[in-house]
């Protein structure tokens, strides 16, 4: 009984088809003709087949999108971090890769707030809380920065100290040199000694004084140390 059921749903059926047709022969005359074209019927259970393939492709698809937007979200992840409630991305210019912060900057000569300014540092602030601090960061709107060496390094001494005046002056902070000052026991003003020292480190040693200790050549690193502290430092203060 089931081969002659399978054989009834495999039957072959006929269905009528017609075709409309013009000949051009003595005039135009328009020509109906029709006939029968033989199908074979559907299976009953070919259409829940069909169904059941189709379902489990979308779940696939499903599937795969998710895969693919969790990865793209923890790659992004991956190049965003936040240290001290500072926001960083990480940017790579061939080579060289940059740590990328801004904030809004007070432009004196147009009187008017620069919604971004840019920051590029060249080492990673987490890797950078490896060199220890002592004392606390008393900011004033002046700063002596001095130094005992040229600290060339290769170059990188010329960039700590480009880096230092340029990203301390956007925030507020007038730096010069001055060989004959030393530290304010009023704490006046700030003064930042950079020198050679046994071990990398920021030492304060007044009100808001500070020796920035250089080993091995690392005047980046404990420049941009600095520079951390002092933005971890307006970062409180803005959000008291």
């Amino acid at each position: 009984m089931g081969k002659d059921k399978k054989k009834k749903e495999e039957k072959e059926t006929k269905e009528k088809v017609c075709e409309i047709f013009k000949v051009e022969k003595n005039g135009e005359k328009t020509i109906k003709t029709c006939g029968t074209e033989e199908t074979k019927a559907v299976a009953k259970g070919q259409i829940k087949s069909e169904n059941k393939i189709l379902r489990n492709f979308l779940i696939w698809l499903g599937i795969l999108i998710f895969v693919f937007i969790l990865v793209f979200l923890i790659i992004n992840s991956m190049k965003h971090f936040e240290y001290s409630g500072v926001s960083f991305s990480i940017i790579k210019e061939g080579e060289v890769i940059f740590y990328h912060t801004s904030f809004p900057m007070y432009s004196p000569i147009t009187g008017k707030y620069i919604p971004e300014y840019n920051i590029y540092l060249r080492n990673d602030p987490r890797k950078l809380e490896n060199i220890p601090f002592e004392g606390e960061m008393n900011l004033r709107e002046r700063l002596v920065l001095n130094s005992t060496e040229s600290f060339s390094c290769g170059g990188h001494g010329g960039i700590a100290g480009y880096n230092f005046q340029q990203i301390l002056g956007a925030v507020g902070i007038k730096v010069i040199k001055d060989p004959n000052a030393t530290c304010d026991s009023q704490g006046r003003y700030m003064f930042v000694q950079i020198q050679p020292g046994d071990i990398t480190s920021i030492e304060q040693f007044g009100p808001a004084c500070y020796n920035l200790n250089v080993n091995n050549c690392e005047i980046l690193k404990v420049t941009e140390k600095f520079i951390i502290e002092t933005l971890i430092e307006i970062n409180k203060l803005k959000e008291q």
